[in-house]
């Protein structure tokens, strides 16, 4: 497994080589973690961590569990997210436990059971946590955070958590999550576009008592270093399979609200969150065929011409875009089976289907979220380390 990273990661740094400056001036908090060498000597490690877990170092990606095992650190242990360690893993499905170097235990968080469990941690002494997050509410890396904070809390664990920058932190919109609605794909009552690091989310957790029956988890944030809220970050590496570049990133908090209808993202094509469509569309000029393909193995709308939009070229600025949604309801021939029923869910409440129903204008819907927008700003400014 080692080897395939090497070879991933070299393969995306030779085809990727014009990322964004800043992704090389920001330090995250894993570039850091010589700094804990003397803290975390002679301990027993588990490490939370996926491809995105990665330190370049003169000019070579190097997975954080190389880098730890460098420094002549005991890691027993590695639990890995949704899409896998290696995140080439379809979109929801299920993962199996592994190992790495034939020898370390790699312990799925996104398997039979979401949750880690306080047994698989009781021989360890800390947890590493290092995931890059897209600063979204529906990516269920947040979620996987909750339940590491939960276990290491009961467990009465350390949670060290090297903190990397959120390339959708310079804004804050969307609609509140209603508890009613709270799943795995939403747990918490915050927007869908929060404004945090997943440092500064963990610290928040802890700080307003989202774990079970009030636990604290004995936490840790190694920050990022030239790093603020208006800074522009594009991950070196793709976070997950079907967001691959930094356009698919920013336009995911408003493409997603499709994928609980019958419209098509992109996913089974090579373009995924940065065009939609659907066979009802015929008035568009744009069109692509889904596929089943690396990381959707059943693509919606599978085999059949999509007609749609091409948004690669899209200017995205600093807020939710709710008009494909809208405009996706309106052409679709059958409305009645438009919204699945887990759209409430990614929506985070039952107001937004009957909104777009009714025909609702974009102003009015948005002037709807801005009172629990506003209360939840004053939560964040808490929490917040940049």
């Amino acid at each position: 497994m080692k080897n395939i990273f090497k070879i991933t990661l070299l393969f995306f740094l030779i085809t990727n080589v014009n990322f964004n400056i800043s992704a090389q001036e920001i330090i995250p908090g894993a570039y850091r973690i010589n700094d804990l060498k003397k803290e975390i000597k002679g301990k027993k490690i588990g490490v939370v961590a996926n491809h995105s877990s990665i330190i370049i170092n003169k000019g070579e990606f190097v997975h954080l569990v190389d880098s730890l095992i460098g420094l002549g650190l005991d890691i027993k242990k590695i639990f890995s997210p949704e899409h896998g360690f290696k995140g080439d893993r379809a979109d929801g499905e299920l993962i199996k436990d592994g190992k790495y170097r034939n020898t370390i235990d790699i312990i799925s968080l996104y398997g039979n059971n979401k949750e880690m469990k306080v047994k698989d941690i009781n021989d360890l002494d800390l947890i590493i946590f290092d995931i890059q997050d897209v600063g979204v509410r529906y990516y269920t890396y947040l979620s996987t955070l909750h339940y590491v904070m939960e276990a290491t809390a009961k467990a009465n664990k350390d949670l060290i958590v090297l903190d990397r920058p959120n390339p959708n932190s310079h804004y804050i919109d969307g609609p509140v999550l209603d508890l009613r609605y709270s799943s795995f794909i939403g747990l918490h009552p915050v927007p869908i576009v929060y404004g945090m690091t997943i440092g500064e989310y963990a610290l928040m957790i802890n700080g307003e008592n989202w774990l079970e029956n009030g636990l604290k988890a004995k936490l840790d944030i190694v920050k990022i270093n030239n790093y603020n809220h208006k800074s522009r970050y594009s991950p070196p590496v793709d976070p997950s399979p079907n967001l691959p570049n930094i356009q698919s990133i920013l336009l995911y908090p408003s493409l997603a609200f499709l994928e609980k209808t019958p419209v098509s993202v992109g996913r089974g094509t090579n373009i995924q969150f940065q065009i939609f469509g659907h066979p009802d569309f015929k008035s568009k000029h744009f069109s692509f065929t889904p596929k089943p393909s690396y990381g959707s193995n059943n693509p919606k709308q599978k085999d059949q011409i999509c007609y749609g939009d091409d948004l690669r070229e899209y200017p995205i600025g600093d807020k939710i875009e709710l008009k494909w949604l809208i405009e996706s309801y309106k052409l679709i021939s059958n409305k009645k089976d438009f919204f699945f029923i887990d759209f409430k869910k990614l929506a985070g409440n039952e107001i937004l289907e009957e909104q777009i129903k009714s025909g609702l204008s974009v102003q009015r819907i948005r002037e709807s979220w801005q009172e629990d927008l506003e209360k939840f700003k004053k939560i964040r400014k808490k929490y917040l380390l940049y």
